[in-house]
């Protein structure tokens, strides 16, 4: 395939400490590439060097150019922090940055396309809630209609169905040829919409590969979590039949399928132990992220960006 993108021993330092540490890697035509790494992984840094608006060692190139020679009409860029004028409305922001360019997309067709309704692309935007400020955000970033497109944590604040339906757009924008190069703290997104991840962990880019691979070679075994303080021996789960670690006012059952579960329930039962719930995890993107790395994200995700989980209370 085509490099869209290409970074090849990239090198950032402040001062002593290194923002990226020799990073390699390309972004194909048409590909949605994620990036993830907790706050401080050199994420931005990254971007910012993919973009040209920092000086760095090393060699890049977008569209095999330099990125200071790139036309900006073939570029989009999504910040995590943007602020527009917040006194116009979202039909006169999407105006006012099309006039930036030689072409653009029209407001009303484009607002519609990230789910604005018509009643608020008429407020103004400092009016908006958080949800529709960030679709207006990338309503801009598409203004230009663009050939590769940088999205820096793109649907923070919005609800779920909100996420969904710009998630259905960047997917269709990658099928039309476009490329996305996207940031995110949520590893639900990024395992959705990812073609290929790069886990970034203090500047290095440790691995890089389709999250499915990924997960399956790095992410472990699924599990069963059951709250209670009871041990495994008064539960009656024998370590011949189980592996079963005690944590913590819980009980960790690794490699257990779903068909496992109603077993370990009945035996439970039948021990007449008490437990508050239990919870089967699937192994997941953060998992293998951890295994690479040793480190996890702390803070960032909710109970549905973090577990996929079927949960059984008594």
């Amino acid at each position: 395939m085509t490099s869209a993108l290409a970074a090849r021993d990239v090198v950032k330092s402040y001062d002593s400490v290194k923002a990226l540490d020799s990073v390699s890697l390309s972004v194909n035509i048409g590909e949605i590439f994620g990036l993830v790494g907790p706050n401080g992984a050199g994420k931005t840094t990254l971007v910012r060097a993919l973009t040209g608006t920092t000086s760095v060692e090393g060699a890049i190139s977008v569209f095999d150019s330099p990125p200071g020679e790139i036309d900006s009409e073939r570029i989009g860029v999504l910040p995590q922090s943007f602020r527009p004028p917040s006194r116009l409305t979202p039909t006169e922001l999407i105006s006012y940055y099309g006039g930036l360019y030689e072409q653009s997309r029209q407001p009303a067709s484009l607002l519609a396309e990230v789910g604005l309704d018509t009643e608020a692309a008429d407020q103004q935007y400092e009016t908006l809630s958080g949800g529709q400020k960030r679709r207006v955000c990338v309503a801009i970033a598409l203004v230009n209609d663009p050939e590769i497109l940088f999205l820096d944590e793109p649907t923070t604040g919005i609800d779920p169905a909100g996420r969904r339906s710009l998630w259905l757009l960047f997917e269709d924008l990658a099928t039309g040829g476009t490329t996305l190069f996207l940031t995110s703290h949520s590893m639900d997104e990024v395992e959705r919409l990812a073609d290929r991840v790069g886990f970034l962990s203090e500047g290095e880019l440790v691995t890089v590969g389709p999250p499915s691979s990924l997960i399956d070679t790095h992410g472990g075994d699924s599990r069963l979590i059951i709250d209670t303080s009871e041990t495994p021996e008064r539960c009656g789960l024998s370590e011949v039949d189980y592996r079963v670690k005690p944590q913590s006012n819980q009980l960790i059952i690794e490699g257990v399928s779903p068909q496992d579960i109603s077993d370990i329930i009945m035996t439970l039962n039948s021990a007449e132990a008490s437990f508050e719930s239990l919870v089967w995890k699937q192994p997941s993107l953060e998992d293998a992220y951890l295994a690479l790395t040793g480190k996890r994200f702390e803070g960032v995700y909710d109970q549905h960006d973090q577990e996929r989980v079927n949960q059984w209370a008594r």
